[in-house]
């Protein structure tokens, strides 16, 4: 007589996953802490192993769901388990996430929409580990033109050239500006070169009618406005 065995139990991690998913759609992403939003993304990665000791892991090592999107592939490639379809899927909901945010702010006044204006900054420059300085163009309703990184630098100096600033916006026929950097650091409080740096800029594009309406600095624990500082004239 042969023994009838009951069919083998599946692993932990499928009802697991199930769960998770319907968690998600009955109470959304902001229910979720940031190593279970990342575990639904893994799930699309790999899609037959328990994904919450890497998704942790990750979380981990970089600080928190967004620093994790926006970490450098090499740097996301030195945790074990991570691999280039991980790498290319985070990299897509990082490239997903910045087009949605420029999206929000791409047709409207600027001025009118300054807190978009700073998630979209924070989220394409909060987590870089080199300097990045960026000039937004703007024409003359404050609407956006376009968006250019100007130049890459260190980990505590981007080099930036005033007339270079001013001449671009000259080409692209822009009635304004608005500068933004990061600070590496994570303390966004500006320092004394970016304060000079910004008046050169400032006095440069007032002689040839371009108005400077902000220099925003950015870094992983919020934001700051030399304008709203009283670093710029009005």
């Amino acid at each position: 007589m042969t023994e009838t065995r009951p069919d083998p139990e599946p692993p932990h991690h499928v009802g697991h996953r199930d769960r998770l998913r319907a968690r998600f759609r009955d109470a959304g992403g902001e229910a979720l802490p940031d190593y279970e939003l990342l575990e639904l993304l893994l799930f699309r990665s790999v899609p037959r192993r328990d994904v919450k000791p890497l998704a942790k892991a990750l979380i981990k090592r970089f600080g928190s769901f967004a620093e994790v999107l926006a970490a450098p592939v090499a740097r996301l490639r030195e945790v074990d388990g991570v691999g280039e379809t991980i790498t290319i899927d985070l990299k897509v909901v990082e490239a997903a996430a910045r087009r949605l945010t420029r999206g929000s702010i791409a047709k409207r006044p600027v001025l009118s929409s300054w807190g978009q204006v700073i998630e979209y900054c924070r989220s394409a420059m909060a987590f870089a580990e080199r300097e990045h300085f960026r000039v937004l163009f703007l024409d003359k309703r404050n609407a956006l033109i376009a968006d250019e990184e100007q130049q890459r630098g260190t980990v505590d100096h981007t080099p930036v050239y005033p007339r270079e600033v001013v001449k671009r916006a000259l080409e692209l026929s822009a009635s304004a500006i608005i500068l933004v950097h990061n600070h590496p650091s994570g303390d966004p409080t500006p320092s004394s070169v970016d304060v000079r740096m910004t008046k050169e800029i400032a006095t440069i594009a007032k002689s040839l009618g371009i108005a400077l309406h902000d220099h925003i600095v950015v870094g992983r624990d919020g934001h700051a406005s030399l304008r709203g500082l009283r670093l710029l004239e009005a």
